[in-house]
C-alpha cells in the first residue's frame, strides 16, 4: 500500500508544478504587405528575406523616368503661369489706372479682372499636378514603415508591376526588436490575468519578460475544446521566427 502511493504521490509532482504553465506559440507582432499605389517595373530590390532594415530605408524602386519627366513638366509649366500672373497683375493695375480717368470702359476692366482670375486658376490647377506627381514619383519607392525584418519577398528587377484595386504584394515585413507569444486559456484561467500584466514565457531555454497585449473576448475551437486567444508581447535581441514554440508561465 505504501509504495502506491508513493507512485501515486510521484506522479502528481510534475502536474502540480507545470500546472500553471502554458504551451505558446511564438507570432510576428506586427506584420505588413507592401506594394506600390502606382504602376511600373521594378528597377532595383535592396533587400533579401532575413535583412533587418529601419524606418525609412529604400527597400525597393520602380523606374521612376516617366514620373520625374511629369514632375520637370509640372515645374517649367508653373514657372510661365507665373510669370502670366504676374503680367496679369500688371496689366490689371494699367486698366485700372485707365479706367479711373475714364479712358478705357467698364468691358475692359472687367477683362483684365478676367484675365488675372484665368492665370491664377491654370497656376493653382498646376500646382495641384505638381503635388499628385510627386506624389506619384515618391510612391514609386517602397520604405520601411518600421525597424522591421524582412519576411517575405516577391519582387525581382524586371518584374511588372500593375497598380489596380487588388495591389500587388511585393515585400512582408514584420517588426523587428518584439514579438508575441500567442497561447490559447480556458475560461477558467482568464479571470487571474489583465491587459497589461508581466508574465514570464521560456523559448528554447531562454526566458524572457513580457506583457499581455490582448486577452481575447470569444472563444475559439481548439482540438475540440473553446478556449479564449492571449497574446503577450515581449522584446528580443536575437533572431526568432514565427512558429516557434514557447512556455507561457502564469504563476
Amino acid at each position: 500500500m505504501k509504495i502506491w502511493m508513493v507512485i501515486f504521490t510521484a506522479a502528481l509532482i510534475p502536474q502540480t508544478v507545470w500546472a500553471d504553465d502554458v504551451q505558446a506559440t511564438l507570432q510576428w507582432s506586427q506584420r505588413v504587405e507592401l506594394s506600390t499605389p502606382v504602376s511600373g517595373v521594378v528597377q532595383k530590390v535592396n533587400v533579401a528575406v532575413g535583412d533587418l532594415v529601419k524606418r525609412g530605408q529604400v527597400l525597393l524602386s520602380l523606374d521612376s523616368t516617366t514620373y520625374r519627366a511629369r514632375v520637370a513638366e509640372n515645374q517649367s509649366e508653373i514657372a510661365r503661369l507665373n510669370a502670366e500672373v504676374e503680367e496679369a497683375k500688371r496689366n490689371l493695375e494699367r486698366v485700372q489706372e485707365l479706367y479711373q480717368r475714364t479712358v478705357v470702359s467698364t468691358t475692359d476692366l472687367d477683362q483684365a479682372k478676367l484675365r488675372l482670375v484665368r492665370s491664377q486658376s491654370a497656376l493653382s490647377e498646376s500646382r495641384a499636378r505638381l503635388q499628385q506627381n510627386r506624389k506619384a514619383l515618391d510612391d514609386a519607392s517602397i520604405r520601411a514603415p518600421f525597424d522591421a525584418v524582412v519576411i517575405v519577398r516577391q519582387a525581382e528587377p524586371g518584374q511588372s508591376v500593375a497598380a489596380g484595386l487588388q495591389p500587388q504584394m511585393l515585400l512582408t515585413l514584420a517588426k523587428s526588436g518584439e514579438m508575441i507569444a500567442r497561447a490559447h486559456l480556458p475560461y477558467s484561467q482568464m479571470g487571474k490575468l489583465k491587459t497589461g500584466q508581466t508574465l514570464t514565457l521560456s523559448v528554447a531555454g531562454t526566458n524572457y519578460e513580457g506583457k499581455i497585449k490582448t486577452l481575447g473576448m470569444e472563444p475559439i475551437k481548439v482540438n475540440d475544446d473553446w478556449v479564449y486567444p492571449v497574446d503577450v508581447v515581449f522584446p528580443i535581441k536575437v533572431t526568432l521566427r514565427a512558429g516557434e514554440p514557447a512556455l507561457l508561465k502564469l504563476r
